[in-house]
């Protein structure tokens, strides 16, 4: 068993302690969004941190804020527009009744607690990681040129975590069509709103690039290793952020699952999920040191291959998409 003291498991019997604490796992997981949702709502904070809570409501309070300076930006030269609180409430209630969003926000709020955990406990600093360092120096023009990009998106995106914001360039298209189609609503439910909200609908899309995201702009920095990309997984060279997407890229999950599984919840899901993308044991005891540093993996995981792995992170309940969702 995965935990916080030495639990012994043979050989023989390591693959159904996994399958038991990943079922663990992810019955905890199931319920988180729902509790998120419940508890923003409540502003009540006897489950999740605070810190946690005021970091997802000032997100959506954000992205409600951007929307109306979208429908600002959009009317005519000749046309007023005045801020409305109302508008904005009605976006945020309608935001909170996407479950992806609040999932990923969630997700996006424990990367940056981690983000900050990791540069108190091991100096890795939040933005330029000691790979994309490397990177940035590699005589390729085009890898040093996406390296610097990614650098400043990430530079970018620390600022609007320390603000309690996010742009909606860094959504992931899916979430932004959400988004957009609350959007969408109110213009139905408000005639006098239809034109100004089709307008800036219209404006966001055209701006916006799914591959200039920062999680965009990760995954293509991940994707040109290639089979160097095994470096990333190591999180004090790669960093919290390239770290995070090389994982969900080698185990084949959606990195809002893989940002939930370095929870203490869910440990055998990241032990899995190391070992699926490759990891020898030793690697993955590693990346736990640097976690987890008061864990100990079960007796008998050095045996376990990465086929055995990943049919095991298969079975579990949050494979892909959003968690809880």
């Amino acid at each position: 068993m995965i935990d916080r003291t030495v639990h012994p498991a043979s050989g023989d019997n390591v693959e159904a302690v996994l399958r038991e604490e990943l079922a663990r796992g992810d019955a905890m997981a199931e319920t988180v969004l729902p509790i998120l949702r419940h508890l923003i709502a409540a502003e009540d904070s006897s489950v999740f941190s605070e810190e946690i809570l005021a970091r997802v409501r000032g997100m959506l309070a954000d992205l409600a804020g951007g929307m109306l300076d979208a429908m600002a930006n959009a009317a005519g030269p000749d046309e007023a527009f005045a801020r409305d609180d109302g508008i904005a409430e009605q976006l945020t209630r309608a935001f909170m009744d996407n479950p992806a969003l609040i999932s990923h926000l969630h997700a996006l709020a424990l990367e940056w607690q981690l983000t900050e955990r990791m540069q108190a406990r091991l100096a890795l600093d939040p933005v330029v990681s000691p790979m994309l360092q490397e990177l940035i120096s590699s005589p390729d023009e085009g890898t040093q040129g996406l390296a610097m990009t990614f650098l400043a998106a990430q530079a970018r995106w620390c600022q609007t975590q320390r603000r309690m914001t996010l742009p909606f360039r860094d959504l992931p298209g899916d979430l932004l069509h959400g988004v957009l189609a609350s959007l969408r609503s109110l213009g139905e439910q408000r005639p006098d709103l239809a034109e100004r909200t089709g307008r800036a609908e219209t404006a966001i899309r055209e701006a916006y690039d799914e591959g200039a995201s920062r999680l965009g702009l990760a995954w293509r920095l991940v994707m040109t290793l290639g089979d160097g990309n095994r470096s990333a997984l190591s999180l004090t060279h790669g960093g919290v952020a390239l770290f995070l997407t090389a994982l969900a890229l080698g185990s084949g999950q959606a990195r809002d699952v893989v940002v939930l599984s370095t929870h203490e919840a869910q440990l055998a899901r990241l032990a899995l999920a190391l070992r699926t993308a490759g990891l020898e044991p030793s690697g993955i005891e590693e990346q736990f040191l640097a976690l987890h540093p008061d864990v100990t993996l079960p007796e008998g995981f050095d045996r376990l291959g990465t086929d055995s792995a990943a049919s095991i992170l298969a079975s579990g309940h949050q494979q892909a998409g959003h968690y809880g969702g």
